[in-house]
């Protein structure tokens, strides 16, 4: 270690590897060798997973890297699911144990997988550790579960019958649970509705924050953003970007501004190419594609792309449709964008782009046509949803197979609508709003049941909006509902 301090003092730089990193880090903090400290604080960064984080957080409590610790321990709240199956988990003391699963923060898809997780630890050393059943049984959300699951798999666990207060703990939730709203934990994203038109002709400003494991919206609009519909939006870099559209006269824009989730304030950044309405838009490779769109006079083949490190929009090239009021997604490094309006008809048809070639590939149309449609990128399938098909406005979904260049039908939405919002939430596919008649309407698809349900409705109206979602924000509190209330 001091052969490798003394050569970075000469040259300032070392080789840090699997083998010598921790050593390395803690000699350098030893030695008060702050540059030494931070290059391997990096290292360990990059090498963050599931298998090293709790070994990780546990060493940065004796060493001065809060840093680290903080990305280490939030590492492990985000993927529990996953770490609380590994070998590191099973070494924590009770005490990390209850600080993990405590948190409003902890990233779970379904409680259970903490009473699980509880399980798998006190069975891990069970005659040292059954005595903490009833400190950590507390700290699990058992109100956020299903009667069903804790009838059939915490009241019949062993842990469970041979403790007398985990028995009245849990009879007790059950007994009130019809009457208390537990307190649930943070989502690990939430999604966002942006603008729109209240009925056919009233643009709106509105911003709404949805929370998942509370069913509920908030309005977090900031009055100073102009009115937009027909805009895309996107999350890239800890920023929402708003794109395109038509402003307040109903003329399409070149216009893109970005919303700081930290500061909530807009600013203007470099402007597209291209006026663009009812435009499509993703973000693919660290950058934000904005393809066709109506430039207020004709439907658009052109696409480009904005590179947030250089304020700058750049060309690609053009698809092979004329597009206005189709959708998009990337999957797999690749864009798929499907229906629309080229002018003159309804589309069919989809394609395929590829940013390695820069090029753009036909691929099987859809079985409906669709403008105004949703398309998302979900279970490694492209799913077109909703939409218009000249006669009428669509209740229909279908999925598309890249690897065999297929699609297939699955459930029909409850409501019919187009131009509506549409992303993936916790593996649930949610559709926002829309067009058949202006809507507040929520649901969402759920592909291991293929079965359509409600969920909350906005408070506004509104259609030709946009959604977005947002994730690993250090100030989720913020758009979420309050725990405490």
């Amino acid at each position: 270690m001091m052969e490798l301090i003394i050569e970075f003092a000469y040259t300032s730089s070392v080789n840090v590897t699997e083998s010598n990193a921790r050593r390395l880090f803690m000699a350098a903090d030893t030695l008060n060798i702050v540059k030494l400290v931070q290059i391997c604080c990096n290292f360990f960064e990059k090498r963050l997973c599931s298998d090293n984080c709790i070994g990780i957080w546990q060493f940065t409590k004796t060493y001065h890297a809060p840093e680290l610790h903080l990305k280490a321990f939030h590492y492990v709240l985000s993927h529990f699911e996953e770490v609380a199956f590994g070998e590191e988990f099973l070494q924590l003391s009770a005490r990390d144990v209850s600080d993990i699963i405590r948190r409003d923060n902890l990233t779970v898809r379904k409680e259970a997988a903490v009473f699980e997780a509880i399980v798998r630890w006190i069975t891990h050393e069970p005659q040292e550790r059954e005595g903490y059943t009833d400190l950590l049984l507390s700290e699990v959300r058992l109100s956020m579960m299903p009667t069903e699951y804790i009838q059939s798999h915490v009241l019949s666990n062993k842990l469970v019958t041979d403790n007398l207060r985990c028995q009245a703990m849990v009879s007790e939730v059950i007994k009130c649970k019809d009457r208390i709203l537990g307190r649930p934990r943070l989502p690990s994203a939430i999604l966002l509705a942006i603008g729109g038109l209240n009925g056919i002709r009233d643009l709106n400003n509105v911003i709404e924050a949805f929370d998942v494991r509370v069913n509920h919206w908030m309005n977090i609009t900031e009055p100073s953003e102009p009115l937009r519909a027909y805009h895309g939006a996107a999350y890239l870099g800890g920023y929402v970007y708003c794109v395109g559209g038509c402003d307040q006269v109903f003329i399409a824009t070149n216009n893109v501004r970005r919303f700081d989730l930290s500061t909530r304030t807009w600013q203007e950044v470099a402007p597209m190419y291209y006026h663009r309405g009812c435009v499509s838009v993703t973000v693919l490779n660290g950058c934000i594609y904005a393809m066709g769109g109506y430039d207020g006079h004709i439907s658009l083949r052109s696409a480009e792309f904005y590179q947030p490190e250089t304020n700058q929009w750049l060309e690609i090239a053009p698809m092979c449709e004329r597009r206005s009021d189709a959708s998009c997604t990337t999957l797999n490094g690749k864009i798929y964008i499907c229906g629309g309006y080229d002018g003159s008809e309804h589309l069919q048809k989809a394609e395929c782009y590829n940013p390695e070639t820069n090029q753009w590939t036909l691929i099987s149309p859809m079985s409906s046509r669709r403008s105004g449609v949703g398309v998302i990128a979900y279970n490694n399938r492209v799913y077109a949803v909703g939409g218009f098909d000249g006669t009428d406005h669509l209740r229909t979904a279908e999925v598309y197979n890249p690897h065999t260049n297929t699609w297939h039908n699955v459930s029909s939405m409850m409501t019919p609508r187009h131009s509506f919002g549409i992303e993936v939430v916790e593996d649930r596919l949610f559709v926002v709003g829309g067009f058949s008649t202006s809507t507040s309407n929520v649901e969402y698809y759920d592909s291991e049941t293929n079965e359509w349900s409600q969920a909350c409705d906005m408070d506004v109206d509104r259609s030709a909006l946009s959604c977005c979602v947002l994730s690993s924000l250090p100030n989720m509190t913020d758009y979420t509902i309050p725990r405490d209330s």
